[in-house]
């Protein structure tokens, strides 16, 4: 069973931020054998003075393929990782839900979360009314609202940046298009107008190798430029263009 798993507001000013929970809960989930994790995405939600955030009001999406029957185990573990592994003063919140079931309905919740203050009972009217499982887990759990938010976003497959996929965190260095899609979770690799890198193309990867997530997939996006020898080659767009996904 494909599933999705949306944490937000784990940290507090001191502490590692949510990404950085969100891969370690990954990591623990696939080493207790829930499942295979596929990726997780980082999703930029709506800045304004009137929702507490820590640093960015970023949220986080967990996507694994689970075995079967073990999503109430999971959420479980989810919901004691959070409550054991959250920083003091966190508003941590956490959303499950089986791939499939994300309707239409909570992809617009997520795309509203980019544009404008949301209360949080909405987050709870529309996954009870959905089916989906939306908790608070720590403090006064605001964190349900960008948890849900995650979730909706990742469905929608057209959201934010990879902060895990298989093997890119690794990267470094020169290699080529085709062993990028061969070795690593990439699905592919393109320039900013979509097309595609030529498999034999040799792209740099360093320093800051970040897949963005389009069209439901982890897309590497690559320019083109010239070597020392006076041949095109590719590297990876910027962190700071990057960081606009």
């Amino acid at each position: 069973m494909r599933c999705l798993v949306g944490i937000d507001d784990t940290d507090n000013l001191e502490s590692r931020g949510t990404g950085f929970r969100a891969r370690q809960l990954g990591a623990r989930l696939a080493e207790s054998g829930f499942g295979v994790l596929r990726g997780i995405t980082r999703h930029q939600l709506y800045v304004h003075e009137s929702i507490p955030y820590t640093s960015h009001n970023s949220s986080a999406c967990l996507d694994l393929d689970l075995q079967n029957d073990v999503i109430g185990a999971a959420r479980d573990f989810c919901r004691e990782y959070l409550s054991n592994e959250s920083a003091p003063g966190s508003d941590a919140g956490l959303c499950v839900a089986a791939y499939e079931d994300v309707p239409e309905e909570i992809v617009e919740f997520g795309r509203a979360a980019k544009e404008r203050v949301l209360p949080r009972s909405s987050a709870h009217d529309l996954a009870g009314r959905h089916g989906l499982h939306l908790e608070g887990v720590t403090g006064d759990h605001m964190g349900v609202i960008g948890a849900l938010a995650a979730v909706g976003l990742r469905r929608g497959g057209h959201d934010g940046r990879f902060i895990w996929a298989r093997g890119v965190r690794e990267l470094h260095g020169t290699t080529t298009a085709a062993r990028l899609l061969a070795t690593t979770g990439i699905d592919s690799v393109e320039s900013v107008d979509g097309r595609p890198v030529p498999a034999e193309a040799r792209v740099t990867v360093d320093p800051w190798p970040r897949p963005v997530l389009l069209q439901g997939r982890a897309v590497l996006l690559a320019e083109e430029c010239g070597g020392a020898d006076g041949d095109v080659g590719w590297r990876i767009l910027s962190k700071e263009v990057i960081r606009r996904y």
